[in-house]
């Protein structure tokens, strides 16, 4: 088991984890709460201490779980969620942001993204976001599913460069960002969140994977997630609901993929030539 997590840096200068929990499709079935708060509290205990989640997740029932998964141990936990685009206003990023706070039991979020862009001026939302931060309410915030041109006009705006992250759908099966998106924030130094890491499993069942694994001991899953966190300036946030799961995401850190599984993940699943449209899932 890893001893340390690695971590990338934001713009801001402060470090961050490469894994982080994701908590989509969490608090949607009470009888699984249990499963998911000990899911949570097992990935602080390894050293997984960023948490992502959202408002729109189980309409707010993803942050309730994230609150019981920390509670007396906030300090620890770098902690992000989200505000939707219908909430983006001025006063209606507010007002989301409190909502969210009080569902994640906490004074603070540590980064607040714009989930997707909308219909509502983004000099707006970013005028909310640093009125935010003003307050002590967030700490930093970013944008998510934000394309090349999106994110182009945000660093283009008043405070827009104070943006620290991108989060976007990322693994083996959909690197169409590579060909601009990703060669554009590591040029500036903004880390990409990678959310769907092994595609909703599916990753985890595909026999193009196996030739990597079997040199490593270690499953499909564990080597898509690899791939992701080998990357430079990509955080990978999993969704892992059962303990046995977290620790197979905390081993695939100590997995280091050499020049030759790079080269055969490259064949099996070949890099974009051109420019392709964010995909979102």
């Amino acid at each position: 088991m890893s001893s340390s997590v690695r971590t990338t840096t934001l713009p801001s200068g402060e470090t961050i984890p490469v894994l982080g929990q994701g908590t989509w499709k969490m608090g949607e079935d009470s009888r699984r709460r249990a499963e998911e708060v000990n899911a949570l509290k097992l990935g602080l205990d390894l050293g997984v201490k960023l948490i992502d989640t959202a408002e729109m997740y189980a309409s707010g029932g993803a942050e309730e779980v994230v609150a019981e998964a920390i509670a007396g141990r906030r300090a620890e936990v770098f902690l992000v969620s989200k505000v939707l685009p219908s909430n983006a206003s001025r006063a209606g990023v507010q007002r989301a942001c409190e909502n969210s706070l009080k569902r994640l039991a906490t004074d603070r979020i540590d980064l607040y993204l714009l989930h997707w862009p909308g219909s509502v001026p983004l000099t707006e939302t970013v005028e909310a976001f640093e009125a935010l931060k003003k307050a002590g309410k967030i700490r930093h915030w970013g944008v998510s599913n934000f394309d090349i041109e999106e994110i182009e006009e945000l660093a283009g705006l008043t405070d827009g460069g104070n943006v620290q992250t991108n989060q976007v759908l990322y693994n083996l099966v959909r690197r169409g960002l590579e060909f601009d998106l990703a060669p554009w924030s590591r040029k500036r130094g903004i880390p990409l969140m990678a959310y769907s890491p092994v595609e909703q499993g599916t990753l985890a069942r595909n026999p193009r994977l196996d030739a990597v694994a079997a040199r490593h001991n270690a499953t499909p899953a564990q080597i898509a997630l690899a791939w992701v966190m080998h990357q430079e300036g990509i955080i990978a946030i999993p969704k892992a609901s059962s303990q046995e799961h977290v620790r197979q995401n905390v081993a695939a850190l100590d997995i280091k993929l050499t020049g030759e599984d790079l080269a055969a993940l490259d064949r099996a699943f070949p890099p974009p030539t051109r420019k392709r449209g964010l995909e979102m899932i």
